[in-house]
């Protein structure tokens, strides 16, 4: 069992635990970490693990509350898409607020096709028989206002450490499997992504759980 798959299956006993002595109310955990950390991908595993123990799970990624690029365009932020300011902060917290109270029969969320760098609304469906939602992103553990209000709302919270050398190879490694020129790459991840990433690491708020995915 991998670094990754072992800590996943971690997380999955918690979530499960706590559903259990959450009187069958709806549980979402929160699983945050710079781009390239690994974090979508311990999420899914995560959602996995708890499916197999026969655990209704969701996954719900931060990434379809982008901002469309034509609002970025108007914002003169388009070159800094993944920057929190980027994102729709209140629009974020309002779904996770419905997804909390679990009082609507199926929610359509949105989700975020890195292929085209575009957020598809309505891309998945939760229903209301999904017990754990495991929700990962950049910011959701962010001290900076409005996110500073997403923590209370999850039941619990997960952190994903990696150094920063290994973050700039796995964004590198990323933006080249796009087919990007080097001198792109590098501006992607120089000027955006791996700023982004270590303004992520000091700027969040101490998660109950950090796990180490160098």
């Amino acid at each position: 069992m991998s670094t990754i798959e072992e800590n996943a299956s971690v997380i999955a006993k918690i979530a499960a635990e706590r559903l259990s002595r959450n009187d069958g109310k709806r549980i979402l955990i929160a699983i945050a970490g710079a781009p390239g950390s690994g974090k979508s991908t311990i999420a899914d595993k995560v959602v996995k693990a708890l499916t197999g123990e026969r655990i209704n799970a969701a996954l719900f990624p931060m990434d379809g509350y982008h901002f469309d690029d034509i609002v970025l365009e108007q914002m003169g932020r388009r070159p800094f898409k993944g920057a929190i300011d980027t994102f729709d902060a209140h629009g974020f917290r309002r779904m996770l607020e419905r997804l909390k109270v679990n009082e609507d029969d199926v929610v359509a969320v949105p989700v975020f096709d890195r292929s085209i760098e575009i957020a598809r609304a309505g891309a998945s469906l939760i229903p209301q028989s999904t017990e754990i939602i495991v929700c990962e992103g950049n910011y959701l553990l962010s001290r900076q206002a409005p996110w500073d209000r997403l923590e209370p709302i999850f039941d619990f919270t997960v952190f994903v450490d990696v150094i920063e050398d290994n973050l700039r190879k796995r964004l590198q490694d990323r933006w080249r499997s796009y087919g990007l020129d080097p001198e792109e790459i590098n501006r992607k991840v120089e000027e955006n992504d791996l700023p982004n990433g270590l303004a992520i690491i000091s700027g969040s708020a101490e998660p109950d759980r950090r796990i180490d995915n160098n």
